[in-house]
């Protein structure tokens, strides 16, 4: 991979305090928009309250890796992967995610939930999208699931204007 676009810094003593909290290490990621403390601080704030949401996390991180799969957004699969992994995600589920339409493993929910995360990193929602997601999450969960998605497709966007590199 090419060099990253701004430096990976040492995190304010703050920030390493509430990610050592969180038990999240500080990833190239954090390093990266650590050029920007107070942005940092908020992008950790956002970034945690969806991942104690109210839907399932499993459903948010199966959202996730599939749009992971879409931008080919190494960087957030290698994570994320690990993160779905730890949540519950069943690893066949993982290896059916680009395909899984045609696959068995999905309830109607997830299928729901991925139909809509493709429709969100696509750019634009159908009405058929967004009416399946309503039949099955409350109004809550539609935002929840929302702003997951699409924070989520937001990311891949970062990393690759900045180049962060993938742990090795």
């Amino acid at each position: 991979m090419p060099e990253p676009r701004v430096p990976l810094v040492d995190l304010p003593a703050d920030v390493v305090d509430r990610l050592t909290q969180m038990s999240e290490p500080p990833i190239n990621l954090y390093r990266t928009l650590g050029n920007h403390p107070a942005l940092l601080r908020e992008w950790i704030d956002f970034a945690w309250t969806l991942r104690e949401g109210i839907t399932p996390r499993t459903l948010r991180e199966l959202m996730i890796l599939r749009g992971a799969q879409l931008m080919n957004a190494e960087y957030e699969w290698h994570h994320h992967r690990r993160m779905a992994t730890v949540a519950g995600v069943p690893p066949a589920k993982l290896e059916q995610l680009a395909s899984w339409r045609a696959s068995d493993l999905f309830d109607e929910r997830e299928r729901a939930a991925l139909a809509y995360a493709e429709e969100i990193n696509a750019g634009k929602v159908s009405d058929e999208a967004a009416a399946a997601i309503a039949r099955h999450f409350a109004p809550a969960e539609m935002v929840e699931l929302t702003l997951t998605a699409a924070f989520y497709a937001m990311v891949p966007r970062v990393l690759d204007a900045l180049r962060v590199p993938v742990e090795s």
